[in-house]
């Protein structure tokens, strides 16, 4: 018997099919060992030693792999094509080794790029040893990011209370989302305008031209830059007479893109399916590992984690076989497109991501795939059939209107497909985002006619800054940097969201307070380390070690020596100093800009002497006067103090007086935001308050809404069944009802205020059950026995959905669709929360055993038989 690892448990049971009876393979369910998230995992000062750990899920797999391995004529590591896959090689190499498992034991490496019967026989037949180089180049990263994390981030927590980490590669991301946040801020937009017409020729067939001379001088954006000009304009083109004295036509093409890489697939599935990296990721594996056609397990795709762009020979083969066949041999060029990639990394060597047959088309596997599925299979079929056929052509024509004396002039310009090509089949995103080429069309003109203008049109515009990143546009923006790699992406994104440094908005990252501060202090502090060249060159180093060119110790000590010695002059820098030099580096952010040229932005509002600082407490970042305590004004990190001050010279803003109770309500500014008062502190007490909700804004905020938010929670009526109050009130989680120990979500402040008793009674009627404390939400669905015993589900719970194995729940993440959750995704997000937690995990439970006929109870003896007759006849009496 012959032993196979893989990585996932779908796929040992597809090539085990494969493979037939003379194999055994089994699932490592992704990496066995990790460095433990506590100081000294990797030690500098020892080489750089590094000590891993094994979580309990892990070792029972790895105990399981060595046993199957001791009675094994070969070992085959059939992990992933990767720098990822040759560790988790590596790492199972390694523990069996120390397991002494290997004995007579022949062990190969083999790797194939898509999950096929003929790939998985063509690699058990071309076995190789593990990479050496791209074990080193994974080393060296995880150590490298390891350093950067437990060094920098005590640093952040002693600097900067509330932020969480850094990371080398985030780090970065998160200051290119800054910077452009930045430059939308300080964007000041630029008047224009546009003069066009709307015009027929002979034959009244429609069409647009523009102004593009004015005064025989040719008109630049901003040469019309008010009203008055273009009214000027207009008028000119109105009483003028235009005749066509140049028409200019020419051929253009267009070619196709190469096949998907892992980057180019997160940014078409970004733009054309909505899809986040991480969700791209997702259904981009479940397509590798297969779907099952015709009573058998097939891989869909090539592996989905590459730099490369070029297909296998037979591939290209097959493809041009599909062109041929369904759009005729004009669509099919003489020789086949070969692409080039500019990546230097070791993932160039992999194929592009491309369909593993192209005889399965998107039609024919809508009934096997789910919908994600279906869509990601569908885009990569066909841009992969499309980057092999002919270039799309178009007839690109351009008509210039003038007067007699050649003083004003307007041109139409406009393309008319001639030869549809790869676009009969697939268009990229960006060009789906622009004008369609049937709305530029121009109709048939001839040089000399005279131009009928029906309408003429002066129109406004402003410049606009450039756009917030998406997901599809920071990912590349990282590839063109050269920052970070292919199956980096998705993570790096995730992990800024997770930690609350940015957040994502209509697809657009926006950046959190939090976020800014630290990248403000990484800034001024470690400038080098969040440098987009530094980062780049520093990943060409890592490409060179897995290259076998570079050896990856020396660059360990390299780094570590300038890092080590910034991170300990600034741990030693007084909090004060920091602050001050992050209060003028932020100074045009957190302060804004004073009223005059004499003023001083840092004035205090409220007391008139003080300075106003950047602070730093248990929770972030905020801003505050010099004179505290006398003077206790603070507002938010982010508010450069230009909305409507919640607090006056003379102090809190008063709103009025309760209309019950007489006493004052306060409009104040606290370091979590605005909120409202009552009363003032008395001795030993503390006074009424009532934080402002989001939906509520502070400039729509009157005294009629001030009441009603002070006197939460409100009394909705009596419930006509249970006799039982029915409270409204704003709680840690948003608006809600509560009743008999029962609670309903409500979706706005304003129902929480308004709400009458008979809406009330239908929404908790209507609330889904299993919301109180000792309730357990219904299971989604079952994904069936855990490996070690009990059953796994997915629960939808009060704070969102999560997998559940015993007593342990684990959260999904964001964006993670809990209907798409497989048994090998919850077993990793179950073993990272019994790690992070440190709670056992279920017990296996014993079979039941057949019990045999009754028989009577054998009379108790000695000491407890009579402590037992005491307690009866106690009970008795």
């Amino acid at each position: 018997m012959d032993v196979v690892i893989v990585e996932s448990p779908a796929k040992a049971k597809t090539i085990n099919k494969y493979l037939g009876g003379g194999y055994h393979v089994l699932a490592s369910y992704g990496h066995v060992r990790d460095l433990p998230s506590k100081d000294g995992s990797v030690e500098p000062d020892k080489d750089f030693e590094m000590h891993w750990a094994t979580d309990s899920a892990s070792q029972k797999r790895l105990k399981e792999i060595a046993d199957a391995v001791k009675g094994a004529n070969k070992l085959y590591l059939a992990t992933d094509p990767d720098r990822e896959g040759e560790a988790i090689s590596w790492h199972v190499l390694d523990v069996l080794k120390k397991k002494r498992a290997l004995k007579d034991v022949e062990v190969s490496r083999i790797v194939f790029n898509e999950i096929t019967k003929a790939a998985v026989t063509r690699a058990i037949q071309n076995p190789r040893e593990l990479d050496d180089e791209l074990i080193n180049a994974y080393l060296a990263r995880r150590a490298l990011d390891y350093l950067v994390g437990f060094t920098l981030s005590p640093v952040l927590w002693r600097k900067l209370p509330g932020a969480r980490s850094a990371g080398r590669v985030q780090s970065v991301a998160l200051r290119l989302i800054c910077e452009r946040e930045t430059e939308i801020e300080i964007f000041e937009p630029r008047e224009y305008w546009t003069v066009d017409t709307d015009a027929k020729n002979a034959s009244d067939d429609p069409f647009k031209a523009r102004l593009t001379h004015l005064d025989g001088k040719k008109l630049d954006k901003f040469t019309l830059n008010d009203a008055e000009k273009a009214a000027r304009a207009k008028s000119i083109v109105e009483q003028g007479a235009f005749t066509l004295t140049s028409l200019e036509q020419k051929p253009a093409r267009r070619n196709p893109s190469p096949p998907f890489t892992t980057s180019t697939l997160q940014q078409e599935a970004s733009r054309k399916l909505g899809f986040s990296a991480k969700r791209t990721m997702q259904v981009a594996q479940k397509l590798y590992e297969g779907a099952r056609i015709d009573a058998d397990t097939v891989g869909l795709i090539t592996y989905m984690r590459t730099d490369g762009v070029q297909i296998a020979d037979e591939a290209l083969r097959a493809v041009r076989d599909v062109i041929a066949r369904d759009y005729g041999d004009r669509s099919l060029p003489k020789s086949p497109r070969l692409y080039k990639t500019k990546a230097k990394n070791a993932q160039e060597a992999h194929e592009a991501i491309r369909p593993t047959g192209f005889d399965r088309p998107p039609a024919r596997l809508k009934s096997v795939l789910d919908d994600d599925g279906f869509k990601l299979y569908d885009l990569i079929w066909k841009r992969t059939v499309a980057s092999q056929m002919e270039s799309a052509i178009y007839l690109r024509t351009t008509a210039d209107f003038t007067t007699a004396d050649g003083s004003t002039a307007l041109r139409a310009t406009g393309s008319v497909l001639q030869f549809a090509g790869y676009e009969a089949l697939y268009r990229e995103g960006r060009d789906d985002d622009g004008e369609s080429d049937d709305a530029k069309r121009l109709p048939e003109l001839t040089k000399g006619e005279p131009l009928n203008i029906v309408k003429v049109n002066a129109d406004q515009h402003f410049t606009e800054p450039p756009p917030r990143f998406s997901e599809a546009s920071l990912v590349k923006r990282l590839e063109e940097l050269g920052i970070g790699r292919p199956s980096t992406y998705a993570s790096i994104l995730s992990v800024l969201s997770e930690r609350s440094y940015v957040r994502l908005e209509a697809k657009r990252f926006f950046p959190e307070d939090k976020g800014r501060l630290v990248t403000a202090f990484l800034e001024k502090f470690f400038e080098r380390y969040v440098e987009y060249s530094f980062t780049a060159d520093l990943e060409g180093q890592l490409d060179e070690v897995s290259a076998g060119e570079r050896d990856w110790k020396a660059l360990l000590r390299a780094f570590w020596e300038d890092f080590s010695r910034q991170c300990e002059e600034t741990i030693a820098l007084k909090n004060a100093d920091v602050l001050d030099a992050l209060n003028d580096y932020l100074g045009p952010f957190i302060f804004g800009k004073a009223d005059d040229e004499d003023g001083d932005p840092r004035k205090c509002p409220v007391c008139d002497t003080g300075r106003l600082s950047l602070k730093t407490g248990r929770y972030g970042a905020f801003v505050g006067c010099s004179n505290y305590p006398e003077c206790r004004f603070t507002r938010q990190f982010s508010d450069d103090g230009s909305a409507e001050a919640t607090q006056t010279q003379d102090g809190p803003k008063v709103l009025g007086e309760h209309p019950e109770s007489g006493v004052e309500i306060t409009l104040r500014d606290g370091r979590f935001g605005p909120y409202l008062q009552l009363g003032e502190a008395a001795e030993g007490e503390k006074p009424k308050r009532a934080s402002i909700p989001k939906d509520v804004p502070l400039e729509s905020l009157d005294f009629g809404i001030a009441v009603k938010l002070i006197d939460l929670p409100r009394n909705v009526g009596t419930h006509p069944e249970t006799g039982e109050m029915i409270t409204a009130a704003i709680g840690r989680y948003g608006p809600y009802l509560s009743h008999d120990k029962k609670t309903a979500r409500l979706g706005s402040t304003e129902e929480v205020l308004t709400i009458g008793l008979n809406r009330a009674v239908v929404v908790l009627a209507e609330a889904k059950p299993g919301r109180g404390r000792a309730a357990t939400p219904a299971a989604l669905k079952s994904l069936g026995d855990h490996p070690d015993g009990g059953e796994v589900t997915v629960r939808d719970g009060r704070y969102g959905p999560y997998v559940n194995w015993g007593k342990v729940n684990a959260s999904l993440p964001k964006g993670e669709d809990p209907q798409s959750i497989e048994m090998d995704r919850a077993i990793e997000l179950l073993n990272a929360r019994i790690e992070k937690t440190g709670k056992k995990p279920p017990k296996a439970k014993k079979p039941a055993t057949k019990s045999k006929a009754k028989t009577k109870p054998k009379a108790k003896t000695g000491t407890k038989a009579k402590a037992t007759s005491k307690s009866a006849k106690a009970k008795a009496s």
